[in-house]
């Protein structure tokens, strides 16, 4: 009997539209590894195991189903995967391509390494329109297309028993990963049967005002599709939800134009990813090196931004919520991480990486693209200062999200909750119960202003700016135009719109 071929599970943890289980054959090991060096890092976070773990149960339950359990190891992945193919005299393995933080991408590159001085012929399969080693942005949404149009991937029927037994009848918890206490009560949970609930209920309801109603964190709540953990994690693939996406009726005032936007937040999602997989030094280094050293630690500044104690009730009410749900819409992501590099001055790498530990959905291409886009550094996108009031007057101007997450607030007066040091009790509430503004908004943001449209100035950055833009500017109309127009933005001045606009 011929020697099963290793299916190796990362960030896909589904069964539907899986272009590598459909290659693979009916006779396959499945098998994913816990890499505890993995789960030591500072982007990552017990939350996120928790929604892994579920994850990997629905994945086990259903693989099961088709005959062969998923076969789970803790280690380092190079030791495990070759204690496998040793027992199980495999010669070929297959597995997804994968375009995750600097950390995946080295294991990645240790196993090729040892595929090769061991005979394991490994192939990776793209799961969605990121391109390896690609040469140029032209014609890439086009090949984006033509990979939706593809259709899905076939599921197999049946697999091959190979290997049914010595199997862990429990998943390892948080803490036995090393992963400090992370309490996330509103977090979505991570089982298939949720994901595929969600992306029901906000193709048939929910998706009702999408545009209108995704940028306050009050509608946002619903009328966002909820899939970005699923999508991050590869539990649901894109071009699944694209699927279901086309083939829901559209007679609906309004639906058509909701889809339409969904839609293009689907292709912006893969083209961010791209940037980080032509270049994975943007997780570690400025897109633009001129900013390189702009901004310093300040530890007392960076705990009160975390911890949802700035003083300003809007943006601590939104850090807030991101704590407790492990999600947060983006228009108020970009807003916190505006808020942290521009006005508290600190550097994007720390902020970005407070910021990942958070988010349920984290996506590495997707989080460090944006975290250094909304803080200035790519060099080629407009800058874009926040004014965490003004967002808050017209995100929740009833003030109710800031009463919720900011009930230290509870003698503050409505006209004044966004303000609450312009309040006449503000004495009796700020640094007591609840603390003054650790910096002045006006002076923190001209500073930053300042600072930063003098550094375009220099000579040379444009030069910089402009060979960015040719390499990571999307060529799609409304993929990315802020990126689009990025020829122009070592001088623009006006914001760009589009550049608030990617909410899954």
């Amino acid at each position: 009997m011929s020697a099963p071929v290793l299916l190796w599970f990362k960030r896909d943890l589904r069964i539907t539209d899986h272009p590598a289980l459909a290659q693979a054959g009916a006779r396959i090991l499945p098998v994913y590894v816990i890499e505890p060096e993995y789960w030591a890092l500072p982007d990552t976070s017990a939350r996120q195991w928790a929604f892994t773990a579920e994850a990997l149960e629905s994945l086990r339950a259903e693989l099961a189903g088709l005959g062969q359990p998923l076969i789970i190891r803790k280690g380092d992945a190079v030791a495990e995967l070759g204690r496998l193919c040793r027992r199980f005299k495999i010669t070929q393995m297959i597995s997804h391509e994968e375009t995750g933080n600097a950390w995946t991408y080295a294991r990645d590159r240790r196993v090729g390494a040892w595929a090769r001085a061991n005979g394991v012929a490994w192939q990776e399969v793209p799961q969605c329109a990121v391109m390896r080693r690609l040469r140029s942005r032209d014609g890439w949404q086009g090949g984006r297309t033509a990979f939706i149009r593809q259709g899905q991937a076939m599921t197999p029927e049946a697999l091959e028993p190979v290997c049914t037994s010595d199997l862990p009848d429990r998943l390892p918890e948080a803490r036995a990963l090393g992963l400090a206490p992370d309490p996330c009560a509103h977090r979505q949970r991570g089982n298939h049967a949720a994901a595929r609930a969600t992306l029901d209920s906000f193709l048939t309801s929910r998706a009702e005002g999408y545009r209108a109603k995704m940028s306050s964190p009050l509608t946002g709540e619903r009328a966002c599709s909820r899939l970005s953990p699923y999508l991050a994690l590869g539990v649901l693939s894109v071009r699944e939800v694209e699927l279901a996406r086309q083939t829901t009726p559209m007679e609906r005032p309004g639906w058509k134009a909701s889809m339409t936007s969904f839609a293009k937040r689907l292709a912006w999602r893969d083209h961010f990813i791209q940037k980080l997989e032509d270049e994975p030094a943007l997780e570690h280094r400025c897109l633009h090196h001129a900013h390189e050293g702009l901004r310093g630690p300040d530890a007392a500044r960076l705990a009160a931004w975390a911890d949802g104690q700035t003083g300003v009730p809007f943006v601590d009410a939104c850090m807030r919520y991101l704590t407790a749900t492990g999600w947060l819409n983006f228009r108020m992501r970009a807003m916190l991480m505006s808020f942290a590099s521009y006005h508290l001055w600190l550097d994007w790498r720390e902020t970005g990486a407070v910021l990942a530990r958070r988010f349920t959905d984290y996506e590495p291409g997707i989080h460090w693209s944006q975290v250094q886009m909304q803080s200035g550094t790519t060099g080629i996108n407009t800058l874009r200062i926040y004014n965490p009031v003004k967002q808050g007057y017209d995100q929740d101007p009833e003030g109710r999200f800031i009463r919720a997450w900011v009930p230290e607030l509870k003698g503050i007066a409505p006209a004044h909750l966004q303000e609450p040091w312009t309040a006449p009790n503000a004495g009796a509430v700020l640094g007591k119960r609840y603390p003054e503004p650790v910096v002045d908004l006006a002076q923190a943001a001209k500073h930053a202003r300042d600072v930063m449209w003098g550094l375009r100035k220099q000579t040379g950055f444009g030069d910089t700016a402009r060979a960015i833009a040719v390499k990571h500017a999307s060529r799609a109309r409304d993929t990315d135009r802020s990126s689009a127009g990025s020829k122009r933005a070592a001088t623009r001045k006006r914001p760009d719109p589009a550049q608030l606009s990617f909410d899954l």
